[in-house]
């Protein structure tokens, strides 16, 4: 789900906003950070984009994650490589599997990704769960990473949005920058206050039922803080049974399609990357699951819109995203 951020403008004050904008990853990304003098971070926020497309972009053939979905075993990773790594495996284990960057081979196959399409029965999809699991990969103490099986294949799309929204935090803090709102592709991190507006950073959540204009749902204020949305609310499947409406998700754990009645997904973290992964998995599972992760990690905070059982439109929210919603 896109988050947009609201701006903030100079009115007299010592403070300047610079800003920063483009495309990258896939996507685009814009950047606001205040300083008492006029800076241009542009060269070195493309210079984070770059390393991390030589890492983990499943785009680039020569990239490492692409060398080693090929099969290449003598691929020595980066730190940023294993970071996500082992952010992934925490992940994959505190949502029971339901984040997954293996499950690549499956989404393709059911037809929901950019990958071949194929004729799905439970031959097949009992032959493709061989390629997927993340506990079957594993990086050894040199950076190489070693499949079980080969032909699986990794892609971090899920984290690296907000991986790189992370570095690029890093990067400013380096710069001695300690007022800033960072977005790439919806997930963002706000760290320090609008000090032009001397007041936190507001950013408003999509209402995932406008298909064709976008209006915000919830607006929200953050303060040194990541935040992270997911949703594939534009694409519906109708019960043929009921008539009501749920999100076409792949369950990793079985390899078939199921009904989720999860439309959209927003996670709080310390780092955009953590919220990044739960936000995703959170798609995949039921409310009742989604609520029992968020009360067991005390240290997310989340916000949940789904369809009940007639169609309508319900929320939830953990008890400290409510404190920060804006009303």
């Amino acid at each position: 789900m896109l988050l947009v951020f609201t701006g903030c403008k100079t009115d007299g004050d010592i403070w300047v906003k610079n800003v920063n904008s483009g495309a990258a990853l896939g996507t685009s990304y814009n950047i606001i950070y205040l300083g008492k003098a006029e800076l241009n971070l542009e060269r070195e926020i493309d210079s984070v984009f770059q390393v991390l497309n030589k890492s983990m972009s499943t785009y680039i053939p020569t990239s490492d994650i692409s060398r080693i979905n090929k099969g290449d075993s003598t691929v020595i990773v980066d730190q940023m490589f294993r970071e996500v790594f082992e952010l992934s495996g925490e992940v994959y284990e505190a949502t029971d599997g339901y984040f997954d960057p293996t499950v690549g081979v499956l989404v393709n196959a059911w037809g929901f990704g950019p990958g071949t399409v194929l004729e799905m029965d439970s031959v097949r999809v009992d032959s493709l769960l061989d390629f997927v699991g993340f506990d079957k990969v594993s990086i050894s103490s040199e950076n190489k990473i070693k499949m079980a099986n080969p032909g699986m294949y990794l892609d971090f799309n899920a984290i690296a949005k907000g991986y790189a929204v992370d570095r690029l935090a890093v990067l400013l803090q380096k710069k001695g920058i300690e007022n800033y709102l960072i977005e790439v592709g919806g997930e963002l991190v706000a760290k320090g206050e609008n000090r032009v507006k001397d007041k936190k950073w507001v950013v408003a959540i999509d209402d995932p039922m406008m298909e064709e204009t976008r209006l915000s749902k919830r607006t929200v204020y953050m303060k040194d803080v990541a935040m992270a949305s997911s949703g594939n609310y534009r694409k519906f499947k109708i019960d043929p049974e009921t008539g009501a409406k749920y999100v076409h998700t792949i369950d990793p754990k079985t390899g078939y399609t199921k009904n989720s009645n999860i439309l959209a997904a927003t996670v709080m973290a310390q780092d955009c990357a953590t919220a990044d992964a739960f936000a995703t998995s959170f798609m995949a599972m039921d409310l009742e699951r989604t609520e029992a992760v968020l009360d067991q990690q005390k240290e997310l905070q989340g916000y949940i819109i789904y369809l009940d059982t007639e169609g309508n439109v319900l929320e939830y929210m953990t008890d400290g995203f409510k404190k920060i919603v804006r009303e």
